[in-house]
């Protein structure tokens, strides 16, 4: 079998692994584990996190918040959809048809594994919610965040216990750009880009290492058409993962390039909220470590996120009683045997 059908079967493999649910079905979020507590700031003075956690993988789907729209959002008292996610076609990705109470929300065309955009830091956190409640009845308004109505203004922190929430800034940092082993073992230290690279990465999307979906400015330009054209009709985003040697040292993906993502900064309550990681349209020293901004939580622009939740314990390993049985009869056999031996002078 060629190399080229081998990479074609573990894309498709990869999409149908990372394939979200989309209407009456649940949402499955797969996060990877930030170890290395303890570690220090990179010289931009972010990055130290005392703690392990996780984060997510990859960014929030289109098709995953679809699914939390035809949840939750049948009247959508709080705008979780913006008309920007069907108007956008440089990132579309969600029509709504019905009329209030009775919304209906599907993924448009093959947009269902590209990261969501358009959304405020209130509906992450109303996102972030409802995975907290188990997809059900709690809601979107109590759980990682006590929201009560808030829209715009509303100084909202993350409650304890949270099992799914928006990163701190240092947890984003970390998990973008840390990595224990960049020296050497024992030599840790942070990379400029995402991809555990220094040097500026290419946007061609496929197996190569340190790739990004960016505009290069240059040859090249945006990522999707491999042009520096601009058009208003072109759908510029990139299904999640789609670099598939260009992760982080945690295996995260995509935290330079595809979308922005909204960030917690120190996690105190506050209107103002963090944004890193550069988008399709964004240059590449506008896509790096040193590169930050904030913005009103009510902004419900181009922006994404991904989620960040507690480190996991180790299980317990199970013990199966069949197998126990087995072992209990091997010793029992062998001291049988054991005691013949004996009994015999041997």
């Amino acid at each position: 079998m060629t190399t080229r059908v081998w990479q074609g079967m573990f894309v498709a493999a990869v999409a149908i692994l990372a394939m979200p649910a989309v209407r009456g079905e649940t949402v499955t979020y797969e996060m990877v584990t930030v170890g290395d507590a303890g570690n220090a700031n990179d010289s931009t003075g972010y990055g130290a996190v005392a703690y392990g956690y996780q984060i997510g993988k990859y960014e929030v789907t289109i098709g995953q918040y679809t699914a939390f729209l035809n949840a939750v959002a049948k009247s959508d008292p709080y705008s979780l959809y913006s008309t920007s996610m069907a108007n956008d076609l440089n990132t579309a990705g969600i029509s709504r048809s019905g009329s209030s109470g009775a919304y209906s929300y599907s993924v448009i065309g093959d947009s269902v594994n590209r990261p969501i955009s358009y959304v405020s830091w209130y509906d992450a956190a109303r996102f972030a919610n409802w995975m907290q409640n188990g997809q059900g009845n709690g809601g979107t308004e109590t759980g990682a965040y006590t929201l009560n109505g808030a829209m715009f203004g509303g100084a909202v922190a993350r409650n304890s216990g949270a099992a799914f929430y928006l990163p701190t800034e240092n947890e984003w940092y970390k998990a973008a750009y840390y990595s224990p082993v960049k020296g050497g073992v024992g030599s840790p230290g942070y990379f400029r880009y995402a991809m555990q690279s220094d040097s500026v990465p290419g946007n061609v999307v496929g197996y190569a290492s340190n790739q990004a979906n960016y505009n290069t400015g240059v040859a090249g330009g945006y990522s999707v058409t491999q042009s520096t054209v601009y058009s208003s009709e072109q759908n510029y985003l990139t299904d999640v993962g789609s670099f598939v040697s260009s992760a982080s040292y945690y295996g995260t993906f995509d935290q330079t390039g595809n979308v922005t993502e909204w960030n917690d900064l120190s996690g105190a309550a506050g209107i103002t909220r963090g944004i890193r990681g550069g988008e399709w349209y964004t240059l590449w020293f506008t896509s790096d470590s040193s590169s930050r901004d904030t913005g009103a939580a009510s902004d419900q622009s181009t922006m994404g996120f991904r989620l960040a939740g507690p480190a996991q314990a180790s299980p317990v390993p199970e013990i199966d009683p069949a197998g126990l049985g087995s072992v209990l009869a091997l010793v029992t056999g062998a001291l049988g045997l054991l005691e013949r031996r004996r009994a015999g002078g041997a």
